[in-house]
């Protein structure tokens, strides 16, 4: 049992030094919001989205901010959302719509939707979001828009699911919120890989530079993650965080639904850079070891009470990040449920990462 054991301490140790750092990050950052007010374009592609437009449309009409446009993306809906749009834009000239009939072969749907709103932007940065999600209040535009500072090129905000009754639900936030402490303290600690596209801003200039999405066209997913991990570094990117900032998304009913959401997602990552890479699997393994490891070992009474103080001193420090970032995020969490999630999250991630990384081919909507 002894080299499990020095397997285990050694796997709990760099755990513990992962949590610190996002803790720390999380924790102490302050932000200094822009002197001056940036115009901004906000960008919603939406595929058979009529019952959600219906209701984002007039809370992001409603944001309070001095000069700001919404531009729609009609990707090649199947229902009435291009006349409801139609009308929409006749009511208030701040909506505009960007109808897209038909996509050129092997290049991804959303990302080629994405691309034209950007084109058709007014405005230098432009702040993305989904059809199925709701900013919490009318200063969302206002909150993002004050980390555009001079040498900013990406602001990274979060985005929460919506809480429902069920297990599934308590899961699903419980994930989203755990991806956020990991890439919003990467980014605050300098090592920016993501964003989230449901609640992402970056200029229009760096994206027309870059060529957009080019490098990665036929990949499903990577608008907002990909584009992202190309192109932000520590001294242009920035962080909206607070109640002001945040966005709440509508989650998955169903685990089926959610495992193959969370395949595409992760599917995305192996195109992440190495280092990044190298850090996401670093902690991914270790957080295996630290739980299929400590285990066992808990039934050897001589190393039990080192395995048992080791699990639980890494168990509360995670308790504790969690609260924290909740407090940071703006948004409540049960914090009790942490520990048997963290459990539940490793097991989700053997079943989920294998199959992501083998995909080749996943499609965002038909």
């Amino acid at each position: 049992m002894q080299p499990l054991f020095i397997i285990f301490l050694l796997a709990a140790a760099i755990q513990v030094i992962y949590i610190i750092v996002l803790w720390v990050s999380i924790s102490k950052k302050r932000f200094n919001p822009a002197v001056s007010v940036h115009p901004v374009s906000v960008i919603v592609c939406a595929h058979d989205e009529e019952h959600n437009l219906r209701e984002l449309i007039p809370v992001l009409l409603n944001q309070q901010h001095p000069e700001f446009e919404v531009i729609i993306v009609n990707d090649r809906s199947n229902d009435n959302t291009y006349d409801f749009l139609l009308e929409e834009t006749k009511k208030n000239e701040r909506l505009k719509m960007v109808d897209v009939k038909r996509t050129p072969d092997h290049v991804n749907g959303k990302k080629f939707g994405i691309t034209l709103g950007i084109k058709a932007a007014k405005y230098d940065w432009v702040l993305l979001t989904d059809a199925d999600c709701r900013p919490a209040n009318d200063q969302w535009v206002k909150s993002m828009s004050e980390q555009f500072t001079g040498d900013k090129n990406f602001v990274l905000g979060y985005s929460a699911y919506e809480k429902r009754p069920g297990f599934l639900n308590l899961f699903i936030r419980f994930e989203t919120l755990f991806t956020a402490i990991q890439y919003i303290g990467y980014a605050l600690a300098g090592n920016p890989y993501m964003g989230v596209g449901r609640n992402l801003a970056y200029r229009k200039s760096v994206f027309l530079d870059n060529k957009g999405f080019s490098t990665f066209l036929n990949v499903t997913g990577g608008d907002d993650d990909l584009f992202v991990n190309r192109h932000a570094t520590a001294k242009t990117t920035a962080v909206s965080l607070g109640s002001d900032a945040l966005v709440h998304s509508f989650p998955k009913e169903t685990w089926k639904e959610f495992y193959h959401q969370k395949v595409r997602h992760l599917s995305v990552g192996k195109k992440y850079r190495f280092r990044h890479q190298f850090l996401l699997a670093l902690f991914f393994v270790t957080h295996l070891v630290t739980w299929f490891a400590g285990i066992p070992l808990l039934f050897f009474s001589s190393i039990a009470i080192w395995v048992a103080s080791a699990l639980v001193f890494r168990t509360l420090l995670l308790s504790v990040t969690v609260h924290q970032a909740v407090e940071r995020f703006g948004q409540k969490f049960e914090s009790w449920a942490v520990p048997l999630l963290d459990f539940l999250f490793v097991i989700y991630y053997i079943s989920t990462a294998p199959v992501a990384f083998l995909t080749k081919k996943i499609r965002w909507k038909s």
